[in-house]
C-alpha cells in the first residue's frame, strides 16, 4: 500500500563517524583506485545503500540478473563490519539450533539450518567463480572454556547428526584438543570442516570489483542525507546529487545510524576488538593453531583468533554496548590473548582496532521490507560473513519476484530491545557484566 503523503518520511541525516583505529587488513592491503562519488542525478532499478557483505552481495546479484542497481558507500567499500571483523566464516547462527528449534519450530529450525549451510557454501562459490583473492581457508573450531561446555558441545554434535544429518563434526576432548591448540585452558571443543576463515576486506573489494564488472554502478565517499519514499519510486538524497530507483536496499547494518528510525529498535550497535601480533616464525604459528582453522571460544564474552595469510596471530575478544570502546585496548585484548597463549607474552602488537556489529534481540538476522519499496536486511549478530552473502543473494532474487526464500527469513519474528534509544545500551552492558562474572565463576 501507497505511503500517505503525510507519512512519507523526509529524515534528514547527517551521518558522523568516529575514525577508527587502522585495522591489519587496511594497512596490510594495498588499496584500490576508488570508486567516484556520486555526482549529478542518477536513476535504477533498484539502489543500495552500503558497501559492505550485504549490500556488495545484492548489488552482484542484482547486476548478473541484469538489473540496472547503483550502490553508495559512505566511505569506502570495506570500511565498516566487513573489513574490520575477525574474518571467521561461522556456520550457523549466533543462537543455537536448539534454542531456535524450541522458539520456532522444527520445520522452521530446519530450513534457517539449510540457508546456513548454502550461506558457507555461498562463500566458497563466490570466491572461486570470481576469483577473489582472500586467503579461504577451511575449518572453524569451538574451543570449551568449561567441562560443562565440552559436554554440550558433544550433545550438540550428536542433536546435528541425527535431525539434521550433519556430517564431518568431530568432537574432541581435552587431551585432542590439547593436539589442535597450543593452550591448556581448554577442555575440550568442536571441529566443523565446514567453516573457515578468509582476509575480509580483500572478500569485500572483490565482490566490488565482481560487481562493477558486472554492470552495478558503485560511488564511495557518497552519504545518503534523505530518503524521499514516494508512490512508485524512492529519492534517495546525496551531498553530490540525487538517485531516483524503484526499489531501494538498506544494507548498512550497525552503520546506518538514524537514517531509518524504524529499524533502530531492532538492533544495538556493538563495539567489539581486535589485535594482531607481529609476523610469527612457522614453528611458532604450528603451535599456536596447528591446522590453521579459524577459533572461537565458548565464554559469554567470546575469544576467536585465527592466523593470517602472513603467520601472525590475529585475536578478537570483548564487546561494548552502544559503539563505546575500552580505553587501552591493545593492552585489554593482549592480557586475554596472553591468558589463553603464554607463549605469546613477548610478541609485540603493531595493530589494535575496533568496529561495529548490530546484534538482534535472539541473535537471528532480521530481513524485510518497508513502504516506499525498501528492502532490509541487518542483525547478523557476528556471524556475518556467509549469512551477509545469503541475504543479499535472497534480496536480489525476491527484487526479480523469486520470494521464496526472502520471505522464509523475513517471517522470523523478532522483538524490538526495550530501554529506547537512551537506556538500551545501558541495560544490556548491566547484563553483559552479568555474562561475564559467570565466564569468571
Amino acid at each position: 500500500m501507497p505511503l500517505p503523503a503525510m507519512l512519507s518520511p523526509m529524515i534528514e541525516h547527517r551521518p558522523t563517524y568516529r575514525e577508527p583505529p587502522v585495522s591489519y587488513y587496511w594497512a596490510a592491503a594495498t588499496p584500490p583506485p576508488p570508486y567516484p562519488p556520486l555526482a549529478g542525478d542518477v536513476e535504477a532499478d533498484v539502489a543500495v545503500i552500503g558497501g559492505g557483505f550485504t549490500g556488495l552481495s545484492t548489488a552482484l546479484h542484482l547486476a548478473l540478473r541484469g538489473v540496472t542497481v547503483v550502490l553508495v558507500e559512505a566511505r569506502r567499500i570495506g570500511w565498516g563490519a566487513s573489513g574490520r571483523n575477525g574474518g571467521q566464516v561461522v556456520p550457523g547462527y549466533a543462537a543455537d539450533i536448539r534454542s531456535i528449534e524450541a522458539s520456532l519450530g522444527l520445520d522452521t529450525a530446519m530450513a534457517l539450518w539449510r540457508f546456513g549451510t548454502d550461506a558457507t557454501d555461498l562463500v566458497a562459490e563466490l570466491v572461486a567463480r570470481h576469483r577473489i583473492d582472500c586467503a579461504l581457508t577451511p575449518g572453524f573450531l569451538t574451543a570449551a572454556v568449561k567441562p560443562a561446555h565440552a559436554e554440550d558441545l558433544n550433545r550438540l554434535a550428536d542433536h546435528l547428526a541425527r535431525r539434521y544429518a550433519v556430517a564431518g563434526l568431530r568432537p574432541l576432548d581435552r587431551r585432542q584438543i590439547a593436539g589442535h591448540l597450543g593452550s591448556a585452558v581448554y577442555h575440550g571443543g568442536l571441529l566443523d570442516p565446514s567453516g573457515g576463515h578468509l582476509d575480509p576486506l580483500a572478500l569485500a573489494r572483490g565482490l566490488a570489483t565482481a560487481a562493477a564488472g558486472a554492470g552495478a554502478q558503485l560511488f564511495e565517499t557518497s552519504p545518503v542525507l534523505r530518503i524521499e519514499r514516494g508512490d512508485a519510486t524512492t529519492r534517495l538524497h546525496l551531498p553530490g546529487g540525487r538517485i531516483r530507483a524503484t526499489h531501494v536496499v538498506l544494507a548498512g547494518n550497525a552503520y546506518l545510524g538514524g537514517l531509518v528510525p524504524e529499524l533502530e529498535r531492532g538492533i544495538i550497535p556493538a563495539s567489539t576488538f581486535m589485535i594482531a601480533t607481529e609476523p610469527l616464525d612457522d614453528t611458532t604459528t604450528r603451535g599456536l593453531i596447528r591446522d590453521n582453522v579459524a577459533v572461537c571460544d565458548t565464554r559469554h564474552a567470546l575469544n576467536y583468533f585465527r592466523l593470517s595469510s602472513d603467520r601472525r596471530l590475529l585475536f578478537g575478544g570483548g564487546i561494548r554496548y552502544g559503539g563505546r570502546e575500552p580505553d587501552a585496548l591493545t593492552a585489554m585484548l593482549r592480557a586475554r590473548m596472553i591468558a589463553v597463549f603464554p607463549q605469546l607474552a613477548g610478541a609485540a602488537i603493531p595493530y589494535g582496532w575496533s568496529g561495529l556489529v548490530d546484534i538482534s534481540r535472539n541473535r537471528l538476522p532480521q530481513l524485510g521490507r518497508l513502504p516506499g519499496g525498501l528492502f532490509y536486511a541487518q542483525g547478523f549478530s557476528g556471524h556475518g560473513i556467509a549469512l551477509t552473502l545469503l541475504a543479499g543473494q535472497a534480496i536480489a532474487s525476491a527484487v526479480a519476484g523469486e520470494t521464496g526464500r526472502f520471505d522464509t527469513l523475513a517471517a522470523i519474528p523478532h522483538r524490538d530491545f526495550p530501554g529506547g534509544r537512551q537506556l538500551r545500551a545501558p541495560i544490556l552492558e548491566i547484563g553483559r557484566l552479568w555474562y561475564r562474572l559467570l565466564d569468571m565463576l
